[in-house]
């Protein structure tokens, strides 16, 4: 076991761990982050993401020694009240259905937009093409990507 100071959300967490534990356990099981989904433990659905030094990361496989210095937002720090544009976006297209990829879902759109804040339609469906959703509301994310898009930039208000 080591002990390791990690920035989330803007505070600082120490956490007393086995330093091959992914992110994700320990910012579910050690913090009570429980908004970081696991999904399938080996990086192909999206549903872990969170946000290291503002890049869009899989938690489950990030060991906690890797993390280093780096700062981490997870899907309860986007935004304190659900006002990012991302997240405001994905209710007005209505995307939530059973809502378990959402999280990571909104992580990874919310870095993709960070990095590109007026992206074509084939760089959002690229961008978000990692993120699995079972209920398929593939159609409304991508218009979701584009609304934030919109919010970001103040295009098309």
């Amino acid at each position: 076991m080591s002990t390791f100071s990690l920035k989330i959300n803007g505070s600082e967490h120490q956490v007393s761990v086995d330093g091959s534990t992914p992110l994700l356990w320990v910012l579910r099981d050690h913090l009570g982050l429980v908004g970081t989904k696991f999904g399938c433990g080996i990086g192909q659905c999206g549903a872990c993401t969170v946000h290291l030094e503002g890049r869009a990361v899989r938690s489950c496989l990030l060991p906690v020694a890797q993390v280093g210095e780096g700062e981490i937002t997870t899907i309860e720090g986007l935004s304190e009240d659900g006002s990012h544009p991302v997240q405001a976006a994905w209710l007005e297209a209505d995307v939530p259905q059973c809502g378990y990829c959402q999280a990571g879902q909104l992580m990874t759109a919310s870095a993709f937009l960070a990095e590109t804040p007026r992206p074509s339609r084939d760089e959002i469906k690229g961008a978000m093409h990692g993120n699995v959703c079972r209920c398929a509301a593939y159609s409304r994310i991508n218009l979701a990507v584009e609304l934030a898009s919109k919010k970001i930039t103040g295009d098309g208000k």
